[in-house]
């Protein structure tokens, strides 16, 4: 049975470099924020959308995963490094937005040489399930220091010999004495479900539809 139509679905956005990539497709799906979004001297996290019911809720890039897999969020947009992170069961990640295009990678000090097989290291990231499932497959036992930021610190610090953090042009790693060694995952934003949701609000496969639709136009143009 679906959810009655009074129900407003809510659709979480990240903050940060996907979120104004992912606003002109969003449109092309019809999911366009009330004005007050755009107000940069706003601190409402909750906003209206125009044209339909719908609510959009702009919160950190981990949480969006966090409220569409416990249902508090329908839909959202988020990186494909976030769902690997969680890998939520109750998370569907159905379309591939092809914006915010990086790489998760993994980094140390220029010229760093460990003498000999290694079983042990002390890693710094935001990302401790894929740090020990990466260096797992190597069988390499990965302690992680959790960081949410500055992560490049860490090497020269002490804390950590390596780190694992999203990485772009690669310039922030070599302003500070870092070089990317490996590359984990590339990333990529993708549009995220509630599996429940799902099933049970067909406004929810109407706008993934949407999305699809959106995404060939794109491509076609």
């Amino acid at each position: 049975m679906s959810q009655k139509r009074s129900t407003p679905l809510t659709f979480a956005v990240p903050k940060g470099r996907i979120l104004d990539e992912a606003l002109p497709l969003m449109a092309r799906a019809g999911v366009v924020p009330e004005a007050e979004f755009h107000d940069k001297k706003s601190r409402a996290l909750s906003f209206a959308c125009e044209g339909s019911d719908m609510r959009i809720i702009r919160v950190r890039a981990f949480d969006v995963a966090t409220f569409v897999a416990h249902g508090a969020a329908q839909m959202g947009i988020v990186g494909s490094d976030v769902v690997e992170e969680f890998a939520y069961p109750d998370l569907y990640a159905p379309v591939d937005l092809d914006i915010g295009h990086c790489r998760l990678s993994v980094a140390e000090p220029v010229g760093q040489n460990i003498a000999g097989p290694v079983s042990h290291l002390r890693v710094a990231s935001k990302y401790p399930n894929i740090t020990r499932r990466h260096f797992e497959r190597q069988g390499i036992q990965a302690e992680v220091v959790k960081l949410n930021g500055a992560m490049e610190l860490a090497p020269g610090l002490g804390l950590a010999s390596r780190i694992v953090d999203l990485v772009s042009t690669g310039r922030t790693l070599k302003d500070n004495g870092l070089e990317e060694t490996s590359i984990i995952l590339p990333v990529s934003a993708r549009l995220i479900v509630n599996r429940a949701a799902l099933k049970t609000d067909e406004r929810v496969a109407a706008l993934i539809d949407a999305f699809r639709a959106a995404m060939n136009a794109q491509k076609a143009a």
